[in-house]
């Protein structure tokens, strides 16, 4: 199968399973505390009634505290059944239908949160997200990063399992029934790497284990505008 096609397949199983799962979503118990107090810091890093993008907003699930902390909020996602969720919040100034990749905004938010979703993007596509994320704050501004990690010995077993049935996937990357049919999971030396070519510094960073997940936090800003990190 050729790749384009077979990400293409991917993606569309990724978009089916939140289309799908998106009226009980909010019923699951993800641990989002660790996520919260991210947020927090990244507001604590903008101006005071700052404009907000979450994208993927999935069902709207930050739009309250970004709104009770007096930001405008703004969401996109590829999804159109979490879409229709984080609408009857009644919180966002606006909500876009589209993918990390298609994000066309310049310049146009203090902060832009990306949140549990970089696990999806093919690392082809990584350099163009992030450089979307990038456009899309305002000099000065901040991008809220989470990228999910995996275990060596499962990303090994996933990537010879995949080999053997034909499929054309890198290492890192890891399909699954339901759970959003693809994973990809680069590492944090290629996440950096990643960020230093696009012009992004890390100003703050983090590690934690989430219900069996490992979550690596960002916080981001242009080069020029970040100081030196503060890797935890």
């Amino acid at each position: 199968m050729d790749r384009r096609a077979w990400l293409a397949e991917r993606q569309a199983a990724v978009v089916a399973s939140y289309d799908s799962a998106a009226a009980a979503y909010d019923g699951h118990g993800y641990p989002s505390a660790t996520q919260r107090d991210w947020i927090a810091r990244m507001l604590r890093l903008i101006r005071p009634g700052g404009t907000v993008l979450d994208a993927p907003c999935g069902t709207g699930r930050y739009f309250p505290m970004l709104a009770a902390a007096g930001h405008r909020v703004a969401g996109a996602d590829q999804s159109a059944g979490m879409l229709a969720r984080a609408a009857a919040r009644g919180i966002a100034f606006s909500l876009e239908l589209m993918a990390l990749q298609d994000l066309p905004y310049v310049h146009g938010f203090d902060a832009v949160m990306t949140v549990d979703a970089m696990e999806h993007i093919p690392p082809e596509d990584w350099p163009r997200v992030l450089a979307n994320l990038h456009r899309a704050v305002r000099p000065g501004g901040v991008v809220y990063l989470t990228v999910e990690e995996q275990d060596p010995p499962k990303i090994a077993q996933a990537f010879a399992a995949l080999s053997a049935r034909g499929l054309p996937a890198v290492r890192g990357e890891v399909v699954e029934g339901g759970a959003g049919g693809y994973h990809y999971y680069p590492g944090r030396d290629q996440v950096a790497a990643w960020l230093r070519r696009e012009g992004l510094g890390i100003v703050d960073e983090g590690y934690k284990q989430e219900d069996g997940w490992g979550y690596r936090h960002f916080l981001l800003r242009s080069a020029r505008d970040a100081p030196a990190a503060c890797p935890g």
